[in-house]
């Protein structure tokens, strides 16, 4: 269990320092930079040298060690995960109020657990850029909440309790005139920047409530952001780990951890997008690799597409599976679809058992009832866009997109110990 909690502390403090994508991004970086990855921007030549490397677009990563025997045609071990997670984003115009109160507008992003937001103090966060093109990553701390209606005013409360997006999901910033106040130049003004000088803005409300370790022997994690959070950490960890060793024959070892699934995936940094491929292009570039390369070295490549899953859960029994019943604690997920919302194949579930067997970790399936709709991940788009055998695995949960997740405590760092050995073990391929 030391593994597991110092693992677990580290996801929290890693979580508590990415209430936005573009900081979950920007933290990564400053962990990669630490352990010696070398920072590229996408308008400069990329180095032809073996190194680790690393480039930020907006909200999202790619991160790879390019080994020293590499050639034209090594494969690539890819592990996927995203950056985002449901919540609120700022509208234009976002100072507004009435009755005295100072609120702001907000639109829904994703599919948040709306009941699990009232009555938590939540941050404002994510990038200003100004009008000198300069972007500012922005983290307000406690400002905004979504005030639940006392039961004294609606008796019936406990009878099901109904949301409206628009009406209810309005949270208070403050007191005052709205016509007096301003919302953008208080977030611009955290930030140290002169709220004349806004461009445009990409903010998003996140939990501000501080990760624990909670439950008999401390078996549970509780936190925002799990989702997929835990997937991108273990990445981060994996990929460190990897970067340690000189094994002969490896393949390249790449962490793509992508912007905007929980919103389709459809943008410049999500994985719908180019960011991925052009990458991987341009390492193989650097090696010198023709069209006939490129297509031997997808061929020989892998990746694994880590989300988070679901747990089973003891008051809803009947939500899942009757056969398959994932536990916290139990070990990571391979996730099974027959209709292709996961990518889980026979050759992806037998390359995934070697992984676990190698690393000394168990796995347990997950499968949907067939009468509940199955939910996907970046799998299905990297395998299709790019041809790679892809696998889905990922941490049970419970309360998944809720504004507060919760895991076990030993299968983050699971994860993590089969991803280093993914990154360092001869991609299979078909």
């Amino acid at each position: 269990m030391s593994d597991a909690l110092t693992h677990i502390h580290d996801l929290g403090a890693y979580v508590s320092a990415s209430p936005s994508s573009f900081h979950a991004a920007a933290e990564g970086g400053r962990r990669l930079e630490a352990a010696g990855f070398v920072r590229l921007l996408e308008e400069e030549v990329f180095p032809a040298e073996p190194g680790s490397y690393f480039v930020i677009r907006d909200g999202a990563l790619i991160a790879w060690i390019l080994p020293e025997d590499a050639v034209a045609t090594t494969g690539f071990s890819i592990l996927g995960a995203h950056t985002d997670s449901p919540s609120f984003k700022l509208k234009p115009k976002p100072t507004t109020g009435r009755y005295g109160w100072l609120q702001a507008g907000v639109e829904v992003y994703g599919g948040p657990l709306l009941n699990s937001w009232l009555d938590r103090e939540l941050t404002l966060a994510g990038r200003i850029v100004t009008l000198d093109g300069r972007e500012h990553l922005v983290d307000t701390g406690p400002l905004l909440r979504f005030p639940q209606l006392a039961i004294h005013l609606d008796r019936a409360v406990n009878d099901g309790l109904a949301l409206d997006k628009q009406q209810h999901m309005f949270p208070v910033w403050g007191l005052g005139d709205p016509r007096e106040a301003d919302l953008l130049g208080l977030a611009a003004s955290a930030a140290g920047i002169n709220p004349a000088d806004i461009g445009g803005f990409d903010l998003v409300a996140a939990d501000t409530q501080t990760p624990r370790v909670f439950g008999a022997e401390g078996a549970f994690f509780a936190s925002g952001r799990l989702d997929n959070l835990t997937s991108v950490h273990a990445g981060l960890a994996g990929l460190l780990e990897a970067a340690t060793g000189e094994e002969p024959g490896r393949p390249i070892a790449v962490l793509a951890a992508f912007d905007h699934e929980e919103v389709g995936s459809a943008s410049r940094s999500g994985a719908s997008g180019p960011f991925l491929e052009d990458i991987l292009l341009r390492i193989s570039g650097t090696l010198g690799a023709d069209l006939e390369d490129r297509m031997r070295a997808l061929a020989a490549s892998f990746c694994i597409s880590a989300d988070a899953g679901h747990a089973v859960h003891p008051n809803y029994a009947e939500r899942h599976d009757p056969a398959n019943h994932p536990v916290l604690n139990g070990g990571p997920l391979l996730k099974i679809n027959a209709n292709q919302r996961y990518t889980t194949d026979a050759h992806g579930a037998a390359h995934w058992a070697v992984l676990c067997g190698e690393a000394g970790v168990p796995y347990q399936e997950f499968v949907s009832n067939n009468s509940v709709p199955c939910g996907s991940t970046i799998g299905p788009l990297t395998a299709t866009r790019l041809g790679i055998r892809t696998v889905d695995v990922g941490t049970p949960l419970l309360s998944m997109h809720s504004a507060r997740e919760m895991c076990g405590v030993e299968d983050p760092e699971r994860l993590a110990r089969v991803l280093s050995r993914f990154f360092v073990r001869p991609a299979t391929g078909s």
